[in-house]
């Protein structure tokens, strides 16, 4: 990512400097499908429940991309798609998101679509930090010809 707040940090607090990468709500709902609801098409993320508009889509899988947290490749049944899958720094925000999730479970108000996680990271945390990243390894092994 030439000239960017990569290259360049723009405070001395890192904090700051990963907002600037992934501190908006978009971003990090794109990341959010991408880790728990196996979604990877651009069609897919546009499906979500919070009705994100196709060029801000749009700019938040090139910003992914160029902070190095996604990749995207060809679809192989049709080369005029793309597939969206998460980098080693992609994947490392799971922690991240978690947390949000446990924070959010205390302190917001209770969404149904999220009770399915809500029960498996009480459950047993690190157990459901594993399937989720052994579900993204079996999903590369299937589509990626890396």
């Amino acid at each position: 990512m030439p000239n960017s707040s990569r290259d360049i940090p723009r405070s001395p607090c890192v904090i700051g400097n990963c907002l600037d990468i992934i501190g908006d709500r978009w971003t990090l709902l794109v990341v959010r499908d991408l880790l728990f609801f196996g979604k990877h098409e651009y069609k897919e993320f546009l499906a979500s429940p919070e009705s994100i508009a196709t060029n801000i889509l749009a700019d938040r899988l090139k910003r992914l991309s160029e902070a190095g947290i996604i990749k995207e490749q060809l679809h192989p049944e049709n080369r005029s798609r793309k597939l969206y899958y998460l980098t080693n720094q992609g994947k490392a925000l799971l922690s991240i998101l978690i947390e949000m999730i446990k924070w959010g479970e205390k302190f917001l108000p209770e969404v149904e679509m999220m009770k399915p996680l809500f029960k498996r990271i009480k459950t047993n945390p690190d157990l459901f930090k594993k399937e989720i990243l052994n579900k993204l390894d079996q999903w590369e092994v299937s589509y990626l010809n890396e």
